[in-house]
């Protein structure tokens, strides 16, 4: 593994991810280390967080490392990102100075910087952890922009604990109602993490709005090839579930919609049946569920669904301390 950030999966192997699976399941029987010893790591947070933030920063005390949390727009100058531009806006300064400053007080950058939701045209290019990356000169991680690689491990990390060889497992990537129009950066992952682990990924959504960014949906049926799964759509809630060892939950947005969500509102209102509850988890081979959290309760999944053993979602969330650090300390001992 020689990869000097961490931005995607999809940059990475299979063979790396196993690496950072096991790397990770070593801190979680021996959490402690030295890995980071003398180290730092900036936290730059352009949304809030409550996992994220607490698990990268225990990550780095666990590992003999500091974190430092800075809040661009609160308590840090507002940043300009585009290239070549007149910053006569409310932008203080610009990324080129704040990524290669930063990178010399520290030894890691980790950023947290959601999309606009304006014009996915634009949001999907990412641009501001690509101008991290540009400009830092070092590793940058994403704690999520339009993907979210650590949750990808950590859900990987949680599966693989129950299930050992997650290979040929049927695995239903769910659309739920929420009452706001939602980042897809968790399906994006969901949708990669789980057709690189060469599980057979069924894509449930209420209508082909949903499905998601052709990009990503590419990556996903080249995974699926790579690694012995499959990768297919589908509209139909009892067939999707039926059978189905995992069942992982997410609200996002319609694409076609970003930017004009009132004309979204009414297909989203029509489709609160996809909750996921008690009768859909029976139509499962005895499967799990899980969620990136946060969840509203009896919106995307019902109390007994969530209270029940099947639900996974509490070991994921622990999961992101453990894989975090794996990340940190694999992106430092390439420097």
């Amino acid at each position: 593994m020689s990869l000097r950030h961490f931005l995607t999966t999809q940059d990475y192997s299979r063979a790396d991810i196993d690496a950072l699976l096991e790397q990770a399941t070593a801190f979680k029987r021996s959490p402690r280390g030295q890995q980071l010893a003398g180290k730092s790591v900036a936290l730059l947070f352009f949304n809030p967080s409550m996992r994220t933030r607490t698990s990268f920063e225990l990550g780095a005390f666990h590992l003999g490392g500091h974190a430092i949390v800075l809040s661009p727009g609160k308590d840090a100058w507002p940043i300009e990102f585009r290239p070549n531009v007149v910053m006569d806006g409310e932008a203080e300064e610009h990324i080129a100075e704040v990524a290669r400053v930063l990178s010399r007080y520290v030894d890691l950058i980790a950023v947290r910087a959601f999309p606009k939701f304006q014009d996915w045209s634009v949001d999907r290019e990412d641009a501001v952890i690509k101008a991290f990356a540009q400009h830092a000169t070092v590793p940058v991680i994403n704690m999520e922009t339009i993907t979210h690689p650590c949750q990808e491990l950590a859900h990987a990390l949680a599966l693989k604990e129950r299930f050992g060889d997650l290979t040929g497992r049927k695995y239903v990537l769910t659309w739920t109602y929420h009452p706001k129009p939602l980042n897809t950066a968790v399906a994006n992952s969901a949708l990669l993490i789980a057709t690189k682990m060469g599980m057979d990924v069924t894509l449930l959504c209420p209508t082909p709005d949903y499905v998601l960014d052709e990009r990503y949906m590419a990556f996903g049926a080249q995974n699926a090839k790579e690694n012995g799964g499959s990768l297919k759509v589908s509209h139909n809630i009892e067939e999707a579930y039926r059978g189905a060892d995992v069942v992982y939950a997410k609200s996002w947005g319609a694409l076609p919609f970003f930017g004009h969500w009132e004309n979204e509102k009414p297909i989203r209102d029509a489709h609160k049946h996809f909750i996921v509850d008690e009768a859909k988890m029976a139509l499962t081979n005895n499967g799990v569920f899980s969620h990136c959290l946060p969840l509203r309760r009896n919106i995307k999944a019902t109390d007994a669904v969530m209270d029940s053993p099947a639900c996974i979602a509490i070991d994921e969330a622990e999961n992101r301390l453990h894989v975090q650090k794996a990340v940190m300390a694999s992106l430092i001992a390439q420097r």
